[in-house]
């Protein structure tokens, strides 16, 4: 297992790397079983490495859990130190990607262990809910089967299905977990510059993720980003799984006027999602400036 100051020294800046050719596959946008991805963290690089990624962003949900029992394989994926932290913008939950943080930052840590607050505590009033509208009191299995990490809406979904009261995960979500349903419950997340702000004092890229995900008009994600640079961030995901040209061109087109850099990734799960196959999704477009050309040399 590698230690955390050695994860940190392995970021680099690609103008002196080999990485920084435009035909290498970068996915700085992944899950791992430290939140709710299907792979360990080791296992995920290994499969990145299979599926032809050179350059991978372990991105989990609020939390750091992967950077403390991942071990790097040789001639695997180069590893970025990341994170995807929730947050909310005009009642709106949106979720913004810290790249090349140092996964030891006091300032960071102090704030998963924030988030990981309002995490415990929207679960606990979710298994309330559920268990008012009917359904035996679910926390405690809940619980397990996070197993010490982040609990989250899909936990509660698991064990729906685990104890037979649906079939799948996307009849829990359509009958008790979904907007307008009991366990549809908001989150208390820190602001959006609080969030912002931590992922710069880790040294990091604050990133806006999948913006094409929020339904939002142009006009509203326009607002959106324009608050999100205001706050400290300095890039946003032009592509993020596989997504239709049109919609690439206008998150490039948004980046440009902005001055934001561009990012890219499968924000990859499990394997039964092909659209978010580690690397598989589109390169950048030629016009952008990608993330990666922002990092900073870091000392070994």
């Amino acid at each position: 297992m590698r230690a955390l100051s050695h994860i940190r020294a392995e970021t680099f800046r690609p103008s002196s790397s080999p990485y920084n050719a435009r035909n290498v596959i970068y996915d700085l946008h992944s899950h791992s079983r430290a939140s709710d991805g299907a792979l360990e963290p080791t296992a995920l690089l290994q499969h990145a490495a299979e599926s032809g990624v050179d350059v991978l962003a372990i991105t989990d949900h609020d939390t750091l859990a992967a950077f403390e029992r991942i071990d790097t394989p040789p001639g695997g994926p180069r590893l970025i130190p990341g994170i995807e932290l929730s947050t909310s913008w005009r009642n709106i939950g949106v979720h913004i990607v810290g790249l090349n943080v140092d996964p030891a930052s006091t300032a960071l840590r102090r704030g998963v262990q924030q988030q990981q607050r309002s995490r415990d505590e929207r679960a606990r009033i979710i298994a309330r809910r559920l268990r008012s509208a009917g359904l035996p009191d679910m926390l405690h299995a809940v619980l397990q089967i996070a197993d010490g990490e982040p609990v989250s809406r899909p936990h509660f979904a698991v064990h729906l299905v685990n104890s037979g009261i649906v079939k799948n995960t996307k009849a829990a979500f359509r009958k008790y977990l979904g907007a307008g349903k009991p366990g549809d419950v908001r989150h208390g997340w820190a602001s959006l510059p609080e969030v912002v702000g931590w992922i710069v004092q880790a040294g990091g890229t604050a990133v806006l993720a999948h913006p094409a995900k929020y339904r939002l008009t142009k006009t509203r994600l326009r607002a959106l980003a324009m608050d999100f640079l205001h706050a400290g961030g300095t890039a946003i995901e032009v592509v993020c799984g596989r997504q239709s040209h049109n919609t690439t061109a206008h998150l490039a087109t948004l980046a440009r006027d902005l001055g934001l850099a561009a990012s890219c990734g499968s924000d990859f799960h499990n394997g039964h999602n092909r659209w978010s196959r580690p690397g598989g999704f589109p390169p950048l477009p030629d016009d952008v400036r990608p993330v990666w050309t922002t990092w900073q040399t870091r000392s070994r």
